[in-house]
């Protein structure tokens, strides 16, 4: 047992040493800031939005606090070449689904991800949904967002979105989960209810790719939930950054363990002019049929217990 003089000593240590992490972050935000040339702001309904540029790099921002909310980048002389590795990673998809007709991305972000597949399958039919029209606006103006008739965006919340689509007996071959607030993906876009109503909107050999945190408090809950739906499923990320994808098939790996080959040549050809590796992305997938790290008896994600009741539990 420490004693009260012990104890005093070790709070003011502690105390001291995160006084010292804070004026560090501080400096390095500050100098961050310092380079980089705001070229837009505005407060929408959801949250404060930031463009800004630094040299060639152009980047879109929520919120101001933090140096890590980064929604999307691109090069403004090299708009193809992909920035994130997440968005990379996004890609492994074609892996499995070689040829998607129809594809619905929810979490427009500057609409680097729509781009990039109208420029790798110019005939698929893309959805974009996005909930804030200001960052519609924003991609529109600063990223070149492309639309035309095959690319359409649709202002709303990507869960009412998905129901509507189901009503109207709408498939999809692809489902990509991009959508942020800030802070965490939506807890409304993160239970069995909403990923049970996202594979029902899936064509027969339809597959999802989601883009979450492989070092969030809610990552067991996370796969746990997809797992409940979707069964066994792959995990793409590798050491550069905390971004882990999901991609999980309409029919599960079951049927599916043998990846996409024949086109293998021609697409790693193709995805050489966005900066991708085709052999980067195999080394990244892991099947959870043989890796799976987290216990079988972790709590799954409902529309009754939803992460933002997770935050406050004692993990």
């Amino acid at each position: 047992m420490l004693n009260v003089l012990s104890q005093h000593h070790l709070v003011r240590g502690l105390i001291m040493r995160i006084s010292i992490v804070s004026a560090l972050l501080a400096s390095v935000f500050m100098i961050n800031t310092a380079q980089a040339d705001v070229i837009h702001s505005e407060r929408s309904l959801y949250t404060n939005i930031l463009v800004e540029d630094d040299g060639d790099l152009r980047c879109l921002k929520f919120n101001v606090k933090s140096n890590n909310t980064r929604q999307s980048c691109f090069l403004k002389s090299q708009p193809k070449q992909l920035v994130f590795n997440y968005t990379k990673l996004l890609l492994t998809g074609l892996l499995v689904n070689p040829e998607p007709k129809r594809i619905l991305i929810i979490g427009l972000g500057g609409g680097t991800m729509s781009n990039t597949l109208h420029d790798l399958l110019p005939t698929s039919l893309i959805d974009n949904v996005e909930i804030d029209e200001s960052v519609i606006k924003v991609a529109r103006q600063y990223f070149d967002f492309l639309e035309n008739d095959q690319i359409k965006t649709y202002s709303q919340d990507g869960r009412v979105f998905v129901k509507r689509a189901l009503l109207k007996k709408q498939e999809y071959d692809w489902i990509i989960l991009d959508a942020f607030n800030g802070d965490y993906i939506p807890e409304h876009l993160m239970t069995q209810e909403f990923l049970l109503e996202i594979k029902s909107l899936l064509s027969a050999n339809g597959i999802l790719t989601a883009n979450t945190f492989s070092s969030s408090q809610l990552y067991k809950y996370e796969s746990a939930t997809y797992k409940a739906v979707f069964g066994d499923f792959y995990q793409v990320s590798n050491q550069n950054n905390n971004n882990r994808i999901i991609l999980a098939l309409n029919k599960g790996l079951a049927s599916s363990t043998v990846l996409q080959t024949e086109k293998n040549a021609q697409l790693a050809t193709a995805l050489l002019s966005f900066g991708v590796d085709v052999n980067m992305l195999y080394r990244n997938m892991r099947s959870t049929a043989t890796q799976q790290d987290w216990s079988n008896d972790s709590t799954i994600l409902t529309d009754q217990f939803a992460p933002a009741n997770l935050l406050n539990l004692d993990n």
